[in-house]
């Protein structure tokens, strides 16, 4: 008898969205303002992590790779998360500075699309956010060679406690550790709609400032 599982019918899973429709007058005249209405709806409805976004980049080669990651700040100059350099996203976006992000606020039927370029952002800036981190976050970004093989679970959290043994309290920020900033370029923003008649309305950067248009769904 064959167990191999069989993948699950999927054809009629789906999900009728309902509600007010979304009109370029609801918007704020800049896509942050409007971004930061919607988070503060994302957390009014008590989403969990409403800050995790998946993270988009490609490599000098156009090799794509997607993960999620916490959004940590936000302002007028872009969107920051932290990570390792050296790990893939960091390798990505040392080769191909650009990169895409998603908040999949799925409950509340709606996500945001924010695509744009990619610059580091200063040591200071990173320092700071690294000492406000709890002291095990800290010590675990010295342990991990993010994206690197690694043999066992073993020496992951040997290494761990030979750090956490190096340093007891107050571990320095790594140089190999800080924050990137994507400055946007297009943010769209997405609500569902009865008959997946969805309403996207973009804002697009221009000289002049910001362009918002609707997109067909």
């Amino acid at each position: 008898m064959d167990a191999t599982p069989r993948p699950p019918t999927l054809a009629g899973l789906r999900r009728t969205y309902e509600g007010e429709p979304l009109l370029e007058s609801d918007l704020a005249s800049d896509p942050i303002a409007q971004f930061t209405t919607w988070f503060q709806d994302a957390l009014d409805a008590g989403l969990p992590e409403p800050n995790a976004m998946v993270l988009a980049t490609a490599s000098a080669g156009g090799r794509p790779s997607a993960r999620t990651v916490l959004l940590k700040g936000y302002d007028e100059r872009g969107f920051v998360f932290y990570t390792n350099y050296e790990s893939r996203k960091g390798r990505d976006l040392a080769e191909n500075p650009r990169a895409s992000l998603l908040f999949p606020w799925h409950p509340v039927r709606r996500q945001v699309r924010i695509e744009g370029t990619v610059t580091r952002i200063s040591h200071a800036e990173s320092a700071e956010y690294f000492d406000s981190r709890p002291y095990g976050s800290r010590i675990g970004a010295w342990a991990s060679r993010q994206s690197a093989v690694v043999r066992s679970r073993e020496e992951l959290d040997a290494r761990y406690e030979e750090l956490a043994a190096r340093w007891p309290e107050d571990p320095p920020v790594p140089d190999f550790w800080g924050g990137f900033r994507v400055a946007p370029i297009e943010v769209e923003f997405w609500q569902g709609q009865l008959d997946r008649l969805h309403d996207r309305l973009r804002y697009r950067r221009t000289r002049p400032g910001w362009v918002l248009e609707r997109l067909a769904p």
